[in-house]
């Protein structure tokens, strides 16, 4: 069974770099939608006329993920700003930290990823050090077991094999939003959580794509009782 592309990812993949024409896109959701009650008369003078950046509408949260796909597009992880993202869609700020918490939040959503770092992050540092090992294996095998979580995973993997763009973008939001962050809270080299990730990603590879047997069909928990010591030993202090 072929592993589909999930609808942003398919953007993305499609025309890496390249903006929606004029009128389009970002702006189709505001010109559709009807105003929010709360935000009608926001930025209008005694005359009716408005001032200022439009109020969120009944497709703000799209108008949003519109721009940010194509910001993301352009620029990559690292150098796309929240402020130049609300500037697409044509927004206030405010309104992006509305809908998403984070630029790493919005860069979730806007690429369907099954994983957020704002819950995975904790998650994994929670608990004993000891078991970090046996935590992050059982998150990634249980979560990669649902294929509606795989699929869209999968699906960006593919395209990052053969988009330098979108491969840029992968690896930037992982460095940043992921890697880094857990690295520096253990306080190991970055390598060490680089190739803890990496020895994740071969086996999810081998069991999903390349369906490499018994692999691909051995219950998760004896996989992660196989793995969990390897994974361990990257994530132990550095003596």
């Amino acid at each position: 069974m072929t592993e589909q592309q999930s609808p942003a990812e398919q953007d993305i993949g499609r025309g890496a770099g390249r903006t929606a024409p004029a009128g389009r896109s970002v702006r189709q959701g505001a010109e559709r939608g009807t105003e929010q009650d709360t935000g009608r008369d926001a930025g209008r003078t005694a005359g009716g006329r408005r001032l200022g950046r439009r109020p969120g509408s009944a497709d703000t949260r799209g108008q949003i993920l519109a721009a940010a796909r194509e910001t993301f597009a352009e620029k990559g992880f690292d150098k796309a700003t929240v402020r130049g993202i609300a500037r697409r869609a044509e927004v206030d700020p405010a309104l992006v930290h509305h809908y998403f918490t984070s630029k790493e939040g919005m860069f979730v959503a806007a690429m369907e990823l099954p994983i957020d770092p704002e819950d995975v992050v904790p998650m994994l540092l929670a608990g004993p050090r000891e078991e970090m090992g046996e935590r992050l294996a059982e998150f990634v095998l249980t979560m990669t077991s649902h294929a509606q979580a795989r699929q869209p995973l999968l699906a960006l993997v593919r395209t990052a094999m053969t988009n330098e763009q979108m491969a840029t973008l992968i690896r930037e939001f992982m460095t940043h939003a992921l890697v880094d962050r857990v690295a520096q809270a253990l306080g190991i080299p970055p390598i060490r959580m680089e190739l803890a990730f990496a020895q994740m990603f071969g086996v999810v590879l081998a069991r999903y794509v390349l369906r490499l047997e018994p692999i691909a069909s051995v219950d998760v928990k004896e996989l992660v009782g196989l793995l969990a010591p390897t994974i361990q030993g990257y994530l132990d202090p550095v003596s």
